[in-house]
């Protein structure tokens, strides 16, 4: 999608020393990434404690047997 915005170029120059991207667009597609990433991570933290798990349930165990098929 094509669009024309109006930027704040201090934080354009500071995101794009943080980040090393080198165009706008890039800088923009990051920004839009890490926003949406960070929401949905905000909202796994709303489930905190209303998530009962099986009374066998083992994520260490899970976690190896992910870990022995790559």
């Amino acid at each position: 999608m094509r669009t024309n915005i109006v930027l704040d170029e201090k934080l354009v120059y500071e995101a794009t020393t943080l980040t090393g991207v080198r165009t706008k667009r890039e800088l923009i597609d990051l920004a839009l990434r890490e926003l949406i990433r960070s929401r949905r991570k905000k909202n796994l933290f709303d489930l905190a404690g209303k998530i009962q798990f099986a009374d066998d349930y083992d994520h260490k165990q899970l976690r190896e047997l992910r870990h022995d098929t790559d």
